[in-house]
């Protein structure tokens, strides 16, 4: 079982980037910040959102790996629970007390489906996603050996091109075969459109979204013809959240980013054309780092580089200003064009990360801040869980 974590004893620079009651400007650089006015308000927004449509909201946290965020959106948001992509990250979550979580995703390792049947022993719901009938053995052994219960999900691949199946005929067949599994139950449908969260157009992506909710709606009519009923109809994610909600199918959203926000989410359209991250959602989640060298007078060097966070979404976004830009990185450095040269040696600059994902897998540490003040610092703690 994971033990909480004690911050007693622990020196800063060594061990953390700051302690609770610092000065915001004294955290040690680069690392994670998260303003937790705005991380509240996003997640409050959201399950109120959720609860006036009559939805579910469980909660992606592959995108935080964060026991005590999930548990935060349990609190405020009415979470029921989480969605993540490894069972290692399964198992944090359940050894952190998260009671339901879903595997949102295949499990085929041996060892890996082993693991699984064995999360159930520590309190928690587990459920997985299914899209070939030889899984469904392999499942229903691990928990006959365990004596305990995996849920399943049948995938539908409703245009992210990844897993699933394409066919209304295949997911009936799955489900028939998990329900007549020893050890396994049939739990619904996993259908999330993860092609076209990213499309900068609302219309855009609501056509394609049309598409999905069309292809799983006969799915589900084809299932309750056969008797079999869907305890979850799931998908959704901060691009579309608002289509699948309002759809009359879908009965779970598994939203992540919407919590955090990053640049390229940031970035995409609502219905009146504006960026979702200038009214719709608060940036909340942010890489703090220092300019550590001016030598050359038009740029300033800051310590956040490619070890700090990922680029596969593009750069960081200085924020609250537009007189300085982040242009380049390399390892340990990150490149500012600063053409007035406004920026010193020491200055302390909130990046936006690209894609906060994968740039929260690369920390140890979430810090906590509130009116300038150092309030919790909470370990990311699923990082690195890749298997």
């Amino acid at each position: 079982m994971n033990a909480p974590v004690k911050l007693e004893g622990l020196e800063v620079g060594y061990d953390v980037p700051a302690l609770p009651g610092m000065d915001e400007a004294d955290i040690q650089t680069p690392c994670l910040v998260l303003d937790l006015d705005a991380l509240e308000r996003n997640i409050k927004k959201m399950g109120d959102y959720a609860r006036a449509h009559g939805m579910r909201h469980r909660v992606h946290g592959k995108m935080h790996k964060s026991v005590d965020v999930a548990k935060l959106q349990e609190k405020l948001g009415g979470a029921v629970g989480v969605c993540c992509q490894k069972v290692s990250e399964a198992e944090v979550f359940a050894r952190g007390g998260i009671k339901d979580v879903l595997v949102s995703n295949q499990v085929r390792d041996p060892q890996k489906i082993d693991r699984l049947a064995r999360i159930p022993k520590l309190g928690a719901r587990a459920i997985c996603c299914v899209d070939d009938l030889e899984n469904v053995p392999q499942l229903s052994e691990a928990a006959q050996r365990h004596g305990t219960q995996i849920e399943c999900l049948v995938e539908i691949d409703c245009g992210a091109g990844r897993c699933g199946v394409t066919t209304t005929p295949a997911v009936v067949e799955l489900a028939k075969a998990i329900e007549a599994a020893d050890g396994l139950k049939f739990a619904g449908i996993q259908a999330y459109q993860g092609a076209m969260q990213h499309l900068d157009s609302y219309d855009e992506r609501k056509a394609k979204i049309d598409v999905a909710v069309a292809q799983v709606k006969d799915a589900v009519d084809a299932l309750k013809a056969e008797g079999i009923e869907c305890d979850i109809v799931g998908g959704g994610g901060t691009g579309s959240y608002y289509f699948e909600s309002n759809s009359g199918v879908y009965n779970e959203l598994q939203c992540g980013s919407y919590a955090f926000m990053d640049a390229d989410y940031g970035r995409i359209l609502d219905a009146d054309g504006n960026r979702i991250d200038q009214g719709e959602w608060e940036n909340a989640f942010f890489l703090l780092t220092q300019v550590m060298s001016h030598a050359k007078p038009d740029k300033a060097i800051c310590d956040a580089g490619l070890k700090a966070q990922s680029v596969d979404s593009g750069l960081p976004v200085i924020y609250g200003r537009d007189d300085v830009e982040y242009v380049k990185c390399s390892d340990e450095h990150g490149v500012i064009a600063d053409p007035k040269g406004v920026l010193k040696v020491g200055e302390k600059l909130r990046l936006v990360p690209g894609h906060c994902d994968p740039t929260a897998n690369v920390h140890d540490w979430y810090v906590g801040v509130r009116g300038g003040k150092v309030e919790t610092v909470w370990p990311v703690s699923a990082r690195g869980k890749a298997y």
